[in-house]
């Protein structure tokens, strides 16, 4: 799968790092230049710089600012005032050919001055610096002097004299809307929201209007986007009961997951929930707090869903006569039956793209994709493509949890964000490896989601680490990439599993579940504060809303990791620097003692400065150097989220 058959990808505000191979026979210098056309047609030179030396790489950063497709190329050139300067910066001083390399340079910058894209002032100050050069009668310091002149450098760098020019081919950069990779994600089931149990054990299942009650909390917490499962009708063959067992009682409401009934199929809204009208006024609340609504697209069916009757076809056929069902061994859904795109995939693309723009036109425009990863990827391809046509602004997450090659086509073809292995990295040399990739390895074409947990995912990190593995695991997603996201419940610290699973018991997908947030707050058995603040920290410093920026710290300990991200204030909005450093102990047992060692460069300080941190949890404040004692216990304060700042004299 070449990468350049699909656009790199960025949001509005991304600073992207652009980089290219050039160089040339000899010894002459070279220069490159990133040439970027932004969606309105403008086309913008960006000077590149070496990268590691003897490498050839070329590199630059450049803030992305409007909506839509950026073209780009990178063109390389022999710098003749470089290579001159190079050349004159031995000889004078040695005093070999010292005449004839001011003869040279005065001809290269009066040929520079001559270029009618200077302005005026560029134009005589070059004219001038080729005056000196030639003039005998000043003194060889003064002439010399124009080699290391910085203005001149600086004109001469903005628009190079260049020769023997080639060109890069053109490839596209794709600028999407700012929350298609920038926000933090909540999940709750709308039917446990307002759910009451009556005496004789049945449920009153809650509705959009009940659960837009929770809308307040969501928003407290600081949370931007709130997915929901599966809002449609359920199935009732072979539904599933409490902990995925087949046995339901008359009054269990199913998994949201096995959609479709007699009461329609994925472009209906359960009866208990409400009717359009209700989610429309649900939709319209959460607006109200700054909330978007993000809605599951799952592409399967229960065996009572009307496509099983009206289309057969898009369904596996055994050949005993029965339908095949989902399985994930040794997970068994007998309550799903997935579709089959080898058997008429046009008639499934139109359905598919009939029922994706019937909840966009209600007002819909982020959609939590299950299981993309067993459908083929020419058609989530296609299906994105034809609904970028019409709606751009349309964002997809692709919940899958797979294998690489997969994971990563899904986000090449299209997929704004994808769940990602996150869940189940816990050591440090785990977290480094995988912090190290999503930030370089695949930030230009993926873009992470680091959900906490899930009704499917209670991992034994939480299931073990109590109460400090919670916040432990909060503050590093937080921090790690611009999205994040947490499944109703996780502050609550629920953390017991159903016996031979990684999940929950008495998951929520199978029943009811009611949860007094305010009581848990009010009793300090919440994390909810917690998350609140992560989330305002967030939206407060600019370089955790950027995925590239991650640099990787040492410490001595095997527990502590240590890393930072950093926005330069040429890229900011205010013009303020922003340095974010994270040091979090992952040992969710234990208290650890040791000494992080920094590469300051990284973050905008000179190696060897003192400057101050300040932890944005806490407020305490130390003054740091290149090396430094930290103390963290995990069962009190086991991340240090810090601001760094110079210390101004």
């Amino acid at each position: 799968m070449p990468d350049h058959l699909w656009p790199a990808k960025a949001v509005v505000g991304e600073v992207v790092e652009f980089g290219a191979t050039a160089f040339r026979e000899g010894h002459d210098l070279i220069g490159t230049q990133l040439l970027l056309t932004d969606p309105s047609g403008t086309t913008t030179a960006h000077r590149l710089s070496p990268g590691a030396p003897g490498l050839d790489r070329w590199e630059g950063l450049v803030r992305v600012d409007a909506e839509g497709d950026y073209t780009f190329r990178v063109r390389a050139f022999a710098d003749d005032w470089a290579t001159w300067q190079h050349a004159a910066e031995i000889k004078v001083p040695a005093g070999i050919d010292v005449e004839l390399m001011f003869q040279i340079g005065a001809g290269l910058a009066s040929l520079a001055a001559d270029q009618p894209e200077r302005s005026e002032d560029a134009r005589a100050r070059l004219s001038a610096a080729a005056r000196t050069l030639l003039d005998d009668e000043r003194s060889l310091e003064e002439r010399a002097a124009v080699i290391s002149d910085e203005t001149v450098s600086a004109l001469l760098a903005d628009i190079p004299l260049a020769s023997l020019e080639s060109f890069s081919d053109e490839r596209t950069l794709r600028v999407e809307r700012r929350r298609a990779g920038v926000g933090s994600w909540y999940e709750f089931f709308p039917r446990s929201e307002g759910a009451v149990k009556n005496a004789d054990g049945s449920w009153q299942s809650g509705t959009f209007r009940t659960a837009a009650r929770r809308l307040e909390g969501v928003a407290a917490m600081g949370f931007d986007v709130l997915y929901l499962p599966p809002i449609h009708p359920i199935g009732h063959a072979f539904r599933k009961g409490p902990n995925n067992t087949m046995n339901p009682g008359p009054h269990d409401p199913g998994s949201p997951w096995a959609i479709g009934s007699a009461e329609g199929g994925h472009d209906a809204i359960h009866p208990d929930l409400g009717t359009v009208e209700d989610f429309q006024f649900f939709l319209a609340e959460a607006k109200k707090y700054g909330i978007e609504v993000a809605l599951d697209f799952a592409l399967q069916a229960s065996p009572d869903h009307p496509w099983v009757t009206e289309h057969p076809e898009w369904f596996t056929t055994l050949p005993d006569g029965t339908i095949a069902y989902a399985e994930n061994p040794p997970k068994k859904y007998q309550d799903i039956y997935p579709i089959n795109f080898d058997n008429d995939p046009e008639g499934i693309r139109q359905e598919a793209l009939r029922v994706l723009r019937h909840w966009i036109d209600l007002g819909v425009h982020i959609f939590r994709v299950d299981n993309p990863h067993t459908k083929p990827l020419d058609f989530w391809e296609w299906i994105m493509h034809e609904v970028r046509q019409t709606h751009p602004d349309i964002v997809f997450l692709a919940e899958a949890f797979t294998r690489p090659a997969m994971l990563q086509g899904l986000a090449k073809v299209g997929f704004q964000q994808s769940y990602s292995y996150f869940t189940w990295r816990n050591t440090k040399e785990e977290l480094e490896e995988f912090f190290q990739s999503i930030s370089h390895e695949t930030s230009d074409f993926l873009r992470p989601n680091l959900f906490v947990n899930t009704p499917d995912i209670l991992t034994e990190y939480l299931q073990f680490g109590g109460p400090s593995a919670y916040t432990i695991r909060a503050a590093l997603a937080a921090t790690a990439a611009p999205v994040w996201g947490v499944y109703s419940g996780f502050e609550l610290f629920e953390n017991v599993a159903r016996p031979g699973a990684e999940e929950n018991i008495d998951n929520e997908k199978y029943e009811y579940k009611q949860r007094d947030f305010a009581a848990a707050e009010q009793a300090g058995a919440s994390l909810g504060l917690y998350l609140g603040l992560l989330n305002k920290i967030r939206r407060e410093h600019p370089a955790l809303q950027q995925l590239r920026n991650l640099t990787l710290h040492a410490s001595d300990d095997d527990s502590i990791l240590v890393y930072s991200k950093f926005l330069d204030g040429a890229f900011t909005e205010d013009g303020t620097t922003d340095r974010i450093l994270v040091v979090a102990n992952v040992d969710p047992h234990s208290v650890r003692e040791t000494t992080v060692h920094l590469d300051t460069t990284a973050f905008g300080i000179p190696q060897g400065a003192a400057y101050e941190v300040t932890d944005l949890v806490t407020g305490d404040t130390y003054t740091w150097g290149d090396h430094n004692y930290v103390r963290l216990d995990a069962f009190s304060h086991p991340v240090h989220i810090f601001e760094a700042k110079e210390i101004r004299p």
